[in-house]
């Protein structure tokens, strides 16, 4: 299966999710290029943003895992073309 580019948005409300959430993006290590995260106190919220290069499978397996952790969102946009 073809590579894609990808960036993932996570929105984390939970603070006890953050060590599974952090486990996790240790598994994907080698599909993850950047990560970028905003602590946003004064919500209660923090964001993050991946940019990937995986195969679409390994990017929709983690967009959804992470997704089941409670408070944890997580979308993700792909690039139009494999490359």
């Amino acid at each position: 299966m073809e590579n894609r580019i990808a960036a993932v948005s996570i929105l984390v409300e939970e603070p006890d999710s953050v060590e599974a959430l952090n486990a996790l993006l240790h598994d994907y290590a080698s599909c993850i290029l950047g990560r970028m995260g905003i602590p946003y106190r004064e919500k209660g919220v923090s964001i993050i943003c991946l940019a990937l290069d995986a195969p679409m499978d390994a990017i929709n397996a983690l967009t959804g895992k992470l997704g089941r952790l409670p408070g944890v969102s997580a979308k993700a946009v792909y690039s139009r073309s494999q490359i």
